[in-house]
């Protein structure tokens, strides 16, 4: 048997003292006092055998218990000394150091030496020197991450710590949720970052094409999903139509889906119910319809904006099982982006919707009065010609129909180059919601030509096709020669008055809807009245809403057998 080099007995009394000796007769032997801390012993002078006496001995068993325990915790636990050396240490470090070889080495060359990040960049000095608790940040790779708790290990009797116990807990998860949700965030701003150059000269589809090649990079590159599929929710429809896909099959990209909690998949529950969905097993859930070959497993989240649901993002994997809830929690996120980024290129269609309606609507306004005035005089010479001239009025006619088709010409080419959107709120499309006054046809009869004006600035916006005259002569001349879908008749005129006029345009086409208004009230011929014992069915005074001429218009151009609209 090997002969010890060294003893250390601790816990003896000065009594026991020279038993002690007597015993270990021929041993080199060191008693030393109760009290003595680690730091006592350097590196290279460690004992070979500890003798604890009396009641150190029972404090020496829950040492021992402890460090049987303090073996299992989650987190690494080290000893140095003042030096920054390892005196002992709990198996989670030798887990994290990949070896058990550690007595006496550098703390941080059990660690292969990695970067700190802060906040303090040299924490075991500046718990020596400053006696306090630091905190640091290390980086082991690009995917392992330790947050160290350095303690010194003060004695009343030291001024200095007598060395160093380190917490060192692994903080990898933590760091690299925190970095996704940044790749997140910063992935979302730069879904919607065009600049103004970019805005100006890329067309709305060219927009949409952008957005998709961002929501794709971003998708495999942050999240790390290969098979992705984005469906918009037409609002009218309800149809869940593809936005894009990428590794679906073609007969799950090409499937028509609607925002239905029943017999609509995944997805149309999810569209329908606003509610985000994990499916862990393709083959025994109810709802799963194929997409992916060979998917195992399925996450979809609704794009929700202003708790408004404006479609669905679904990934897929192979794996089943493949997500996590926290896998949903950032799917959602990023959904929110995407949905952010749609609504916005929407109001930039709705924008530039808007500035060309409003652009057209200028030109026809521009246009109303020479188109009106060459109309009239058209109108008013031909009158002159009929029964006399046939090749003149042939020519005025011909005139009047080219003036017409024109300003036609113009109305078409403004409604074909504003943008489809199918998926934009209605609220965004305000000619939409007056369906049944669009593309109708309004004679405006007043002498004022303010008010001819405004009306036809008024009607233009929800694509009416206005003409004005400003006497009951000239109203006569233009409906003799047109069809119109409701006149818009003044009751005083230069010519007549309102009954007169209501009276001849009946003559000449019995079932034009006629509309008589007039200014507060005042009607000293009691035009309205006789009017309506002849069937009259709709009066304005004079000033008017908007609504309420748009209402009057409605009522008056609705067939008996349909509801009238609000």
């Amino acid at each position: 048997m090997a002969v010890p080099e060294r003893v250390v007995v601790l816990g003896a009394s000065s009594e026991q003292h020279e038993q002690i000796l007597q015993h270990l007769r021929g041993f080199p032997v060191d008693v030393l006092p109760p009290a003595t801390p680690f730091s006592h012993f350097s590196n290279d002078d460690l004992p070979d055998g500890v003798l604890v006496i009396g009641t150190m001995a029972s404090l020496a068993m829950r040492l021992n218990e402890i460090n049987a325990l303090v073996q299992h915790l989650p987190d690494g636990l080290v000893v140095l000394n003042h030096q920054q050396q390892v005196l002992w240490w709990n198996r989670r470090i030798e887990e994290l150091a990949g070896t058990n070889d550690l007595s006496g080495r550098d703390f941080f060359g059990i660690l292969q030496n990695p970067q700190i990040e802060g906040p303090d960049f040299s924490p075991l000095n500046q718990a020596l020197a400053t006696s306090e608790t630091t905190r640091t940040k290390l980086r082991l790779s690009d995917k392992q991450y330790l947050e160290i708790l350095v303690s010194p290990v003060l004695d009343d009797h030291n001024e200095l710590p007598l060395g160093l116990v380190v917490t060192v807990h692994d903080i990898s998860n933590d760091v690299l949720e925190r970095e996704k949700l940044n790749a997140i965030h910063q992935a979302g701003r730069e879904l919607g970052d065009l600049s103004a150059e970019e805005l100006i000269e890329m067309s709305v589809e060219d927009r949409i094409e952008l957005l998709k090649q961002k929501i794709i990079q971003f998708t495999q590159d942050t999240l790390n999903y290969e098979t992705i599929e984005i469906r918009l929710l037409d609002r009218n429809t309800k149809s869940l139509d593809p936005l894009l896909h990428v590794g679906m099959t073609e007969e799950a990209s090409h499937r028509k889906l609607f925002a239905n909690a029943t017999n609509n998949g995944v997805t149309g529950f999810v569209a329908a119910t606003g509610s985000s969905y994990l499916c862990e097993e393709t083959s025994s859930d109810p709802l799963y319809l194929p997409g992916a070959l060979g998917a195992r497993s399925s996450l979809t989240v609704p794009l929700i904006l202003h708790d408004e649901v404006l479609g669905t993002f679904n990934v897929e994997s192979s794996k089943a099982g493949a997500f996590s809830h926290r896998d949903l929690q950032f799917l959602e996120l990023f959904a929110r982006e995407i949905a952010i980024s749609l609504n916005t290129l929407e109001l930039f269609a709705v924008e530039k919707m808007t500035a060309q309606s409003e652009s057209m609507n200028l030109v026809l306004r521009e246009i109303h009065r020479p188109l009106s005035e060459i109309l009239g005089d058209a109108n008013w010479i031909l009158d002159g010609f009929i029964g006399h001239q046939p090749e003149i009025c042939e020519r005025l006619q011909r005139v009047i129909n080219h003036t017409r088709g024109i300003r036609d010409l113009i109305m078409k080419i403004g409604e074909a180059a504003q943008p489809a959107l199918p998926h934009a709120p209605v609220a965004y499309q305000p000619a939409a919601q007056r369906a049944r006054i669009r593309g109708k046809r309004i004679l405006v009869v007043d002498q004022d030509d303010t008010i001819r004006q405004a009306a036809n600035d008024l009607l233009v916006r929800f694509g009416c096709v206005v003409e004005a005259a400003s006497s009951g002569i000239e109203a006569e001349r233009l409906v003799r020669g047109y069809h119109y879908d409701a006149a818009i008749i003044d009751i005083r005129l230069p010519d007549m008055t309102g009954f007169d006029g209501f009276v001849r345009i009946r003559q000449l086409n019995e079932h034009l809807p006629v509309i008589l208004m007039t200014g507060f009230g005042y009607d000293p011929s009691h035009s309205i009245v006789k009017a309506r014992q002849m069937g009259l069915k709709s009066a304005l005074y004079k000033p008017f809403r908007l609504e309420q001429l748009l209402s009057e218009l409605e009522k008056v151009m609705t067939p008996p057998a349909e509801p009238t609209a609000s």
